[in-house]
């Protein structure tokens, strides 16, 4: 039986990330009673603090980002006596040796969460090996971004197996604790009437989009390194993909799981650089305006002239029995009309319709999995128009649509990081992002960056509130496909 986390130990507990998710998923898991009663969370950043002000902060934390209504004094006051903090400069190996002082003997039950800048990976790995908080027990979350592209991830990745086992370390893709992408599983898997459709013979396409109005928001300097391909299609476009794509695993464990997800990660097709300019298309913002607000353009809010796209469409073949011929479309983007992530799978249409002698046309079934902001499942049908069909058969498309809030309100609706915190307190890895998995990804996405750099292609301006540059509409309008918008 794994052995439950007795202590766990966070790394940049005094960011953005603890302060918006981290701490406020802690604290819905301590109300919840799911966490032992003497877990101990230890905070860890170079910000000089004690207990006392550690608390103070997380506070304040939870006060501003806990939903309306959820917080409470008691549970608060509980949760908040569970927090240590030790400042740590991981360049510094001293701080280490203090660190370990107050973890304790970290076989007892260590579980850490690393969140840092990827250049501070190994030195943050060197001091808890060298103090002695690698133990064989001990297990290792990692948030990204693990490397920027397939060298520097295997770096990285070298770093940490070279202290931690595979099956100890446990890959932070915070989709995945999202409900409605691992209701994808239950949906494709706990139902008879998905599976024998799920393949070419059925598909027409799939559509996944990752939509933002924000812009870089105070991240510019590491957004402009990255950019939309690395920031999102990478790691999150990439992971929804694969859950369309993967065959049914043998049983819903990590190994089995995992394993079906990288065969289909490896089944992509390459884009190279002498289909790249008909694949992808590139775009970044420019002025405009989003709900009727001006907002500024990408490199005004930089502050300095960049080729960095904001956009990337993509069009995606994966190169098996299933999915031969399906074309799966992505787009992700800043400053989109509206914030809206979603999964949409377009069937093909009937062989044959009855009903056209009768001047009724059909439309291709589909399916709508929304992740945020409301996590839905939308099946589109066609139904006929209520009538006595004198001038001829009335159809209709009309959706049945599962709104989740809706359909298990007993339940509170939780923030994806509970999940996979739990998860990592428990020691299940099943959600997690396994080394190969991450390799064959960045595989997929430095060969489109290869690509551009060969042919030269470089971002085409949009303005702030649309849908990214026209030529991304041309992407799937020459297969006779419409985004879902």
């Amino acid at each position: 039986m794994v052995q439950k986390a007795a202590t766990l130990l966070m790394f940049g507990a005094t960011g953005d990330l603890a302060r918006r998710m981290l701490l406020p998923s802690l604290y819905g898991l301590d109300s919840d009673g799911l966490i032992p009663a003497d877990l101990r969370i230890v905070g860890t950043a170079r910000t000089d603090l004690d207990d006392s002000g550690f608390r103070e902060r997380a506070n304040d934390a939870l006060r501003q980002h806990l939903p309306e209504g959820f917080y409470s004094q008691g549970i608060a006051e509980r949760f908040l006596n569970r927090l240590h903090y030790v400042p740590v400069d991981i360049t510094e190996p001293k701080d280490f040796e203090r660190l370990a002082g107050s973890i304790g003997d970290p076989c007892d039950g260590l579980a850490i969460f690393l969140s840092t800048a990827p250049s501070l990976f190994k030195p943050a790995i060197d001091g808890l090996q060298a103090a002695g908080l690698a133990c064989p027990t001990v297990r290792m979350a990692l948030e990204k971004p693990l490397g920027s592209d397939l060298e520097s991830s295997r770096q990285i990745n070298d770093s940490v197996a070279a202290a931690f086992p595979e099956d100890r370390i446990f890959r932070i893709d915070h989709y995945l604790g999202k409900e409605t992408v691992q209701n994808l599983l239950a949906l494709r898997f706990a139902n008879l009437m998905f599976e024998p459709l799920w393949n070419a013979a059925h598909i027409d396409h799939v559509q996944i989009t990752v939509a933002e109005t924000f812009g870089v928001e105070g991240r510019g300097d590491y957004y402009d390194e990255a950019g939309a391909l690395r920031d999102m299609v990478q790691n999150h476009m990439l992971q929804l993909l694969a859950l369309v794509a993967m065959e049914p695993p043998g049983d819903l464990n990590a190994t089995a799981v995992r394993d079906e997800k990288v065969k289909a990660l490896r089944a992509l097709r390459p884009i190279t650089a002498a289909n790249a300019e008909a694949l992808t298309v590139t775009g970044q913002y420019t002025r405009g305006a989003i709900e009727g607000m001006p907002v500024r353009g990408y490199v005004d809010e930089l502050g300095r002239d960049s080729d960095t796209e904001t956009f990337v469409a993509l069009k995606a073949h994966i190169d098996n029995w299933r999915w031969k011929g399906v074309p799966f479309y992505l787009r992700t983007g800043k400053r989109m009309p509206i914030r809206d992530s979603e999964i949409f799978i377009q069937f093909k249409d009937v062989p044959y319709s009855i009903f056209e002698s009768r001047g009724a046309t059909t439309r291709p079934n589909k399916l709508i999995i929304g992740l945020q902001p409301e996590e839905t499942i939308e099946l589109r049908l066609m139904a006929k128009t209520p009538g006595l069909d004198r001038q001829g058969v009335r159809l209709r498309e009309v959706p049945l649509d599962l709104g989740l809030a809706n359909a298990f309100s007993e339940y509170r609706r939780r923030i994806a990081y509970e999940r996979l915190l739990l998860d990592l307190i428990e020691g299940d890895p099943t959600l997690f992002v396994r080394r190969d998995e991450v390799e064959a990804q960045w595989a997929w996405i430095d060969a489109i960056r290869t690509a551009w750099a060969e042919k030269g292609i470089t971002p085409r301006p949009y303005a702030a509130g649309t849908w990214g540059p026209s030529a991304a509409i041309a992407l799937t309008e020459r297969d006779g496909v419409t985004w879902h918008e």
